[in-house]
């Protein structure tokens, strides 16, 4: 093949680059590790054998009511309309420090004995699945603050998302396939958008991509033309030598090696992709179960399907987003609390115990992490007349799967549900307890940015550990 001339200064900024990726490698094997080759999605072992292979995240965007549906708390329905005896802290204006107790009723379920809410009956037929944490806590009551905090470990923008450190760190293990897969509403964006599944200043591969739950999976994926399979063969090989030509001439540059990466998985996406996510393979039950079969499960149904679909081929790191109603934001239950949150219930519950159902049936759920939460929590008083303000003091997460104890309840708030105050877990710690089920130490996963070996949990700064407490 014909090379072009270089220049000095390309000759010089090559030889460096080749010296430094020596004395790089050098470095590398003397702390055990090995560089990535060419193939930076290929699967790799962690730093110990991990009970986890895969993680599912159903991120509820809007602050989730945790008095409302997972932490009764009979003190503040008996004081109903009482001052709260502190000043707590609120976000908007209109909070009129009145105890609001819940309207809707709670009751045992299981042989753990959960209490949950009415309004998530699904959910509390699968408590002997699930590992409570009733004590987390966050740093920002701001939305998008909050869900950077909760996507990448700090609140402000342009770091990596979780997802994106465990493809760096563990690749993934069906090379047709991303390692980081986005489910949302088709029709749009939840708060912040693309930026909760950036690869930060990540390789730019591991960056969150985005498949589609209604149409074409995959956007683009198919040409717009047909040609041979022998024609399509030859073009993708003579593209892969100019591909390869122009990152020799520019080493190191990330965007540019992620953008060929994501070329070359693109072609091997089309003889697998859409076949994969074709869910019409699904058996009925299987349809029925998720909600399908419901106007008002099907959508959320057809992205937690998917889910279940993708970490079964091997994608590491799956998000699912809640759907755009009531609002983009749809837990955000400032006003109307009643009838929304019944809404939004609606949408979700069933599809999210449809997936553990579905995993645990499958022999997945071992293998599997299951996440569902939201950023932050909901204030125990009163904004306006019927709507509760953003809490970050406490909040309720469920975990299931991974070697999350099943039918536990982890912490506790005080006797109105506004701090956590037992066994408390920051979102720092559920990041490195989540690493530590995938076989990633927390704070060994590094990446070195701006001279500095950054990390997710930052735990220097944050005092991130592993929740033992929470693990079988």
């Amino acid at each position: 093949m014909h090379h072009p001339l270089i220049s000095r200064r390309m000759l010089l900024q090559s030889l460096g680059s080749g010296f430094g990726s020596l004395a790089l490698s050098s470095m590398l094997l003397a702390e055990g590790q090995s560089p990535r080759g060419a193939n930076t999605l290929a699967p790799r072992p962690g730093h110990f054998p991990g009970k986890a292979k895969a993680v599912i995240q159903l991120c509820q965007n809007g602050g989730p009511s945790q008095m409302d549906l997972f932490d009764p708390k009979p003190e503040l329905s008996k004081r109903n309309g009482e001052p709260h005896p502190e000043q707590v802290e609120v976000f908007q204006l209109g909070n009129k420090n009145v105890l609001m107790g819940t309207p809707f009723q709670f009751a045992k379920h299981g042989q753990c004995g959960m209490e949950f809410s009415e309004l998530i009956p699904h959910l509390s037929g699968v408590v002997d699945d699930l590992c409570l944490i009733r004590s987390m806590y966050t740093e920002n009551n701001n939305h998008p603050f909050a869900l950077n905090m909760l996507q990448t470990g700090k609140t402000f923008n342009g770091r990596p998302a979780m997802g994106s450190w465990i493809g760096y760190a563990l690749g993934t293990e069906n090379q047709d396939l991303p390692c980081y897969v986005v489910l949302r509403d088709p029709g749009g964006y939840n708060t912040s958008g693309k930026m909760v599944w950036s690869s930060g200043w990540l390789p730019a591969v591991y960056q969150g991509t985005e498949f589609s739950s209604s149409g074409s999976p995959v956007l683009h994926l198919s040409p717009s033309r047909s040609s041979s399979p022998d024609s399509q063969a030859r073009s993708r090989r003579f593209l892969q030598e100019l591909n390869t030509m122009h990152r020799d001439q520019h080493p190191g540059e990330s965007e540019l090696e992620a953008r060929i990466e994501n070329f070359e998985l693109a072609a091997r996406m089309q003889l697998t992709a859409t076949q994969l996510l074709d869910l019409s393979q699904e058996t009925e039950a299987t349809r029925k179960l998720y909600g399908l079969d419901n106007p008002t499960t099907a959508a959320y149904g057809t992205r937690c399907l998917m889910a279940r679909r993708l970490v079964e081929s091997g994608v590491r790191f799956v998000q699912v987003f809640p759907p755009l109603d009531p609002s983009f934001q749809p837990w955000d239950n400032h006003s109307n609390l009643k009838n929304d949150l019944r809404k939004i219930c609606g949408y979700v519950d069933q599809p999210s115990a449809a997936l553990i159902t579905d995993l645990k049936q499958r022999g997945l759920l071992d293998d599997v992490i299951v996440m569902w939460t939201g950023e932050f929590g909901r204030l125990p008083i009163t904004e306006g007349a019927d709507g509760r303000d953003h809490n970050r003091h406490a909040f309720s997460t469920l975990m299931s799967g991974g070697g999350f104890k099943a039918g536990h309840i982890h912490g506790a708030t005080d006797e109105f549900g506004y701090k956590s105050v037992e066994n408390r877990v920051s979102v720092p710690d559920l990041h490195a307890t989540i690493l530590n089920q995938l076989g990633i130490d927390h704070t060994r996963l590094t990446f070195t940015h701006s001279g500095r070996p950054e990390r997710l949990t930052d735990p220097d700064v944050t005092g991130a550990r592993v929740v033992e407490e929470l693990l079988t």
